[in-house]
């Protein structure tokens, strides 16, 4: 694999959120046509923060954002410096009383039976319930890509009464022995993928339309179209 993804632009294809607010993941199909899922069962090999500014509204597309961070700690470009004292990341900054930079989580996920990962753009409404599946499984010693992950996406509902999609976690099964060895390899091979992803990474036309909804506060940063 590592020989074969050198030289050509490799891109690992995304799994979307299903427009409309629906409980549905779209996954890249054999054919013309995705394919269509209520859940799915996988291994998080890898994930890391994807925050992203635009001086302008954001209007779909592969557009990188202005100012864009891998780590939730340092931006990169304009205004770039500390996420942690950048104005753009502070509540308020935005539209309401929400951020100007949507602060969202790339994953990294493995299906069985197939030898590329594909990356979820998570969105901002799903942070807390990732977040708290993750501290569940440190809690008793385990680690993200140490367990096959079940993701099923749920109609939730903000505290402005706006429904939205939302992704849930739990745990199906440990991994073996066996399994934890490819794996950890291919975790290895998915960090160096991502060190060397551009900003217009952390963006995707397919997460523009989906009710963007802050964890914190309630509000709806994107409507439905």
């Amino acid at each position: 694999m590592a020989e074969d993804c050198q030289g050509p632009d490799f891109q690992l294809d995304r799994i979307k959120f299903a427009a409309g607010g629906t409980t549905i993941l779209e996954l890249p199909g054999d054919g013309d046509e995705p394919e269509m899922v209520k859940n799915l069962s996988c291994v998080i090999l890898y994930n890391h923060p994807a925050f992203a500014y635009h001086t302008s509204k954001y209007q779909g597309g592969n557009n990188p954002p202005d100012c864009g961070s891998f780590d939730g700690v340092t931006g990169i470009c304009n205004p770039g410096g500390s996420c942690r004292n950048c104005p753009y990341n502070q509540y308020g900054s935005g539209e309401g009383q929400w951020k100007a930079c949507k602060n969202r989580r790339m994953l990294y996920i493995l299906r069985e039976g197939e030898v590329f990962p594909m990356m979820l753009n998570l969105p901002t409404g799903s942070l807390k319930e990732f977040t708290n599946y993750m501290k569940r499984l440190l809690t008793r010693g385990r680690c993200i890509n140490q367990v096959v992950t079940r993701i099923a996406i749920r109609k939730a509902n903000s505290k402005s009464g706006i429904d939205f999609s939302q992704a849930q976690f739990s745990v199906e099964r440990m991994l073996t022995g066996e399994e934890r060895a490819v794996v950890e390899q291919m975790t290895d091979m998915v960090k160096g993928y991502a060190m060397n992803l551009g900003t217009a990474a952390l963006v995707a036309e397919d997460d523009f339309p989906i009710r963007e909804v802050d964890p914190e506060t309630g509000e709806v940063l994107e409507p439905l179209k």
